[in-house]
C-alpha cells in the first residue's frame, strides 16, 4: 500500500485510497512459558499414548494363548477382545496423528524454555532412547504381534509351540520396551548431569 501511495503523489495525485477487505486486527501470540505446564501434560500423554499398544498387548496375548481358557486347552485361538482391538487400531491408525500432536507439543516446549534446552545431556539420552523404542516398537514388535494376533482357527501342536514361542517374545520385547520408557521418565524427571 506504501508503494501504491508512493506511486500515486509521483505522479500528481493527491491520495489514493485503497479498500481495505480485511479488517486489520492481530491474533495475540500465546505466552507460551506460561502455557509450558499444559504443554508438558499433553506432550507427556502423548508420548505414552504412542507405546501403550506396543507396552500392553504382548500381555493381552497371555489370555489368548492357543485357546488356553482357564486351564483347558482347546486347541484354538480365541478371537482378540475389545480392548485388544482398540489396541491394535491405535496402533494401526492413531500413531500418525498421535506422532503430530507429539511433534507440536514437542516444538512447542522448546518454544516456551528456548533452544538452550536442547543442550541438556539427559535430554539428548532421553529422546535417543526415545528414538530407539518407537524404531523398535513399529519394526520389531508391531508386525510381530499382528502375526500373532491374526492367528486362529484350529492349531496343531506344533503351530501352538510356535504361537507360544512368539508370545513370549513379544512380552521380552514388551519388557525392554517398559525398561526404556522407565529410564526416559527417570532423565525427565531427575534431570542428571550426565557429562
Amino acid at each position: 500500500m506504501a508503494r501504491l501511495r508512493y506511486d500515486a503523489q509521483a505522479q500528481g495525485a493527491t491520495s489514493v485510497t485503497v479498500p481495505r477487505l480485511l479488517p486489520r486486527t492481530r491474533l495475540p501470540m500465546p505466552d507460551l512459558p506460561s502455557m509450558f505446564p499444559v504443554l508438558l501434560a499433553v506432550h507427556v500423554c502423548l508420548a505414552v499414548a504412542l507405546l501403550v499398544p506396543s507396552l500392553v498387548l504382548p500381555f493381552t496375548l497371555r489370555a489368548h494363548e492357543g485357546g488356553v481358557d482357564r486351564g483347558r486347552s482347546t486347541g484354538t485361538a480365541t478371537a482378540p477382545g475389545r480392548i485388544v482391538r482398540l489396541l491394535l487400531f491405535v496402533q494401526a491408525h492413531g500413531t500418525v496423528v498421535i506422532g503430530a500432536g507429539l511433534g507440536l507439543t514437542g516444538m512447542a516446549m522448546v518454544l516456551a524454555l528456548g533452544p538452550p534446552i536442547l543442550e541438556q545431556p539427559w535430554l539428548l539420552v532421553a529422546l535417543a532412547t526415545y528414538a530407539i523404542t518407537l524404531l523398535a516398537a513399529f519394526f520389531l514388535q508391531r508386525p510381530g504381534l499382528r502375526r500373532l494376533v491374526g492367528l486362529g482357527g484350529e492349531m496343531r501342536p506344533e503351530e501352538r509351540g510356535r504361537w507360544l514361542a512368539g508370545a513370549r517374545r513379544q512380552r521380552y520385547l514388551a519388557y525392554a520396551l517398559t525398561t526404556a520408557v522407565a529410564l526416559i521418565a527417570f532423565l525427565m524427571s531427575t534431570k542428571p548431569q550426565l557429562w
